[in-house]
């Protein structure tokens, strides 16, 4: 598909495509504004949707402000455009997070860009087991490229490391099921019946492990009536984990963009993810999340891989609720 024009069809297109982007429990933290006369269409932080226990330096709102700039950067090249993306324009307005110039045409987008706009309506986070069968080396090695191409890393643990971060994860987890504050919001972003278009559905939570390695969310003392049969999961979780050379705003934004890069990367080759950000919330755990063995960094998402089921799309903000 190819239009120049910045029209309500394709300004609905492109926001559109940046809301499917994940974000910490489905809060879509993000507003858009079109500049007409520059033809730009700017990315501000939506502190509404903020999670003040979770995430109180919004280290987790730019990586989600993030992956919907990469979702946006795809459906512009999708649209014909070769879209010009700044982060952090402006520092007289620290909640315009990234601005994307839309006057330059580009030519046929490439294939794999072609491949990467399809998945984005395809891309779900995954909380339900995956099977045993092992993501293959070369998908892996694309999935570590697409990570780079946004200044990234993406690093693949071995069975020790795997070990040692999913200890530090049921740590985590067990901080956020015990700290009130933690609890309490984690709560709050659960959805039931006619709920607003954003958090989390009861229906997408998933079970938990019946073996206990694998250390799923459960978004903090959920009801009974509420959790789902406890299943098995895989038996060598395929753990990648996610960093930074740095650890500013605009690198989380850069770690946004990553992820959803290696998402919908792995999307195209019908692998699974599931975002396991719990140690990320915890100061110390998330320090400790480093491998002394990489070079230094710092840590911004561990993923979960795999293949399983494709999963339900949780429920988004229409676009002309966050376009201004």
């Amino acid at each position: 598909m190819s239009t120049l024009a910045l029209d309500a069809p394709a300004l609905e297109k492109l926001v559109s495509a940046a809301v499917a982007a994940p974000s910490i429990h489905n809060s879509q933290p993000w507003r858009f504004r079109l500049q007409p006369d520059t033809s730009t269409l700017e990315v501000r932080a939506d502190h509404s949707r903020a999670l003040q226990a979770a995430d109180p330096q919004g280290r987790a709102l730019h990586i989600s402000v993030g992956a919907a700039v990469l979702n946006l950067r795809v459906a512009a090249r999708h649209l014909g455009w070769a879209p010009g993306v700044r982060l952090l324009p402006d520092p007289a307005e620290p909640e315009l997070l990234a601005a994307v110039a839309l006057d330059t045409p580009a030519g046929a987008p490439a294939p794999d860009a072609e491949k990467l706009y399809d998945a984005i309506w395809r891309r779900h986070t995954i909380r339900t087991p995956f099977t045993d069968v092992p993501v293959p080396r070369a998908v892996l090695g694309e999935l570590t490229d697409a990570a780079r191409a946004e200044d990234a890393a993406l690093h693949l643990p071995d069975h020790a490391e795997t070990a040692r971060l999913l200890h530090l994860t049921a740590e985590a987890e067990r901080r956020n099921t015990t700290d009130e504050a933690q609890r309490t919001e984690s709560r709050s972003w659960i959805r039931t019946g006619d709920a607003p278009p954003y958090g989390i559905p009861v229906g997408a939570l998933g079970p938990q492990d019946t073996a206990g390695l694998l250390p799923m969310r459960d978004f903090s003392a959920i009801h009974a009536a509420e959790h789902q049969t406890p299943a098995r999961f895989e038996h060598e979780p395929r753990l990648a984990v996610l960093t930074t050379d740095r650890d500013t705003p605009a690198d989380w934004l850069r770690a946004g963009l990553a992820l959803e890069h290696v998402l919908l990367a792995a999307t195209v080759h019908g692998v699974r993810a599931s975002l396991l950000h719990q140690a990320m919330e915890w100061p110390y755990l998330r320090w400790e999340a480093r491998d002394p063995h990489q070079r230094p960094g710092f840590v911004q998402m561990l993923i979960r891989l795999g293949y399983g089921s494709e999963g339900a799309p949780t429920p988004r903000l229409p676009a002309a609720e966050v376009l201004e």
